[in-house]
């Protein structure tokens, strides 16, 4: 056994029962952005969020404990994804990450947005040409040191 095991069953049991993730995230208490990375194997989850997650997926204590485990960060496959939607995320960094990196450098210089202190939330917006995806980032600028 291992995370992406856990990972695995956790999305079974979300599609067998018709759950959402934002009805997992009210009952950890967290952003259902945040749970849904903690349970797509992206973040680690306390003791107490991990007894939560179990008990929504029917989780061993084997099972839970692999939830606590400090994931490898962006483990998501390097080579150039197949779905749709991931590869038009890629497109979208490859296309306005350069129109990005200049903004946030002449807004607050020399540094990066981060992706540890950091929210974000995902949510629809009416359009009368057809709804549209929101999605609000937000990261701690952190500026580079001189030493």
């Amino acid at each position: 056994m291992n995370r992406i095991d856990v990972t695995e069953k956790i999305i079974a049991t979300k599609v067998s029962r018709g759950l959402k993730w934002a009805e997992v995230a009210a009952k950890v208490g967290l952003s259902k952005e945040w749970v849904t990375s903690a349970c797509l194997g992206q973040m680690a989850l306390t003791q107490d969020q991990a007894a939560i997650v179990g008990d929504i997926f029917d989780l061993t204590e084997v099972e839970r404990r692999w939830l606590t485990v400090v994931p490898y960060k962006g483990s998501v496959s390097a080579s150039i994804p197949a779905d749709p939607l991931i590869y038009r995320f890629q497109e979208l960094i490859s296309i306005y990450g350069p129109t990005l990196k200049e903004l946030i450098h002449e807004e607050f210089g020399d540094g990066i947005m981060s992706a540890i202190d950091f929210k974000m939330d995902l949510s629809r917006e009416a359009d009368p040409n057809g709804d549209r995806v929101k999605i609000t980032m937000s990261g701690k600028f952190l500026p580079y040191k001189t030493y």
